[in-house]
């Protein structure tokens, strides 16, 4: 069997591969930049964001490497992982009562160094929040360093009133994709 690299120090990447019974060989935590180029598209970034962070992690031939990048998308403006409370305030009011998209990326780079890519687009509307949900959300600690400052696997999950796409691409890694990927790439899923 092929040795698989994940590109990802998220628990949540390897939690959701694990579902579909891969458990990589190595982690590898990618080290780039993740600062959206002017103009950037928010599909457009996360596609090279997922395609850098397997590109950055180095791997023998024929090991094939999965990387993944959620981002969260307000029309044009990409909302990043909150850093601070604050940011994460100025997110949760800028989505409250309204959708957004959550654009899940993944690329696996197969074991003869090709790049293989692919995107869930998953639209999410959170109910209108009051400042002391929002409040309570931010002291849970549970949004911090989160693409748009929210967890759907957490708290953030009851706050949610409609969704559409793939609830495994708005934790962080789109398994359809993934799986699909993966199986193009060589790896042997059933």
């Amino acid at each position: 069997m092929p040795t698989l690299i994940l590109a990802s120090s998220s628990p949540r990447r390897r939690e959701l591969l694990a579902r579909l019974g891969v458990e990589p060989a190595r982690i590898a935590s990618p080290d780039i930049d993740e600062t959206p180029r002017k103009g950037e598209v928010p599909r457009v970034y996360a596609l090279r964001m997922a395609a850098q962070k397997a590109v950055a992690v180095p791997r023998a031939s024929g090991e094939i490497v999965v990387a993944g990048d959620t981002t969260v998308a307000v029309g044009r403006r990409i909302l990043q992982q909150a850093t601070d409370a604050d940011m994460q305030r100025g997110f949760l009011t800028l989505l409250s009562g309204r959708r957004h998209h959550v654009l899940s990326a993944v690329a696996v780079i197969d074991g003869d160094g090709r790049l293989w890519s692919g995107m869930s687009d998953s639209i999410v509307r959170f109910k209108r929040l009051s400042p002391e949900e929002i409040e309570s959300y931010i002291e849970s600690g549970e949004g911090l360093g989160k693409a748009g400052g929210y967890a759907i696997q957490g708290r953030a999950e009851a706050l949610i009133d409609w969704m559409a796409g793939s609830h495994s691409g708005v934790v962080g890694l789109p398994l359809y994709e993934t799986r699909s990927l993966l199986r193009a790439s060589g790896y042997p899923l059933a």
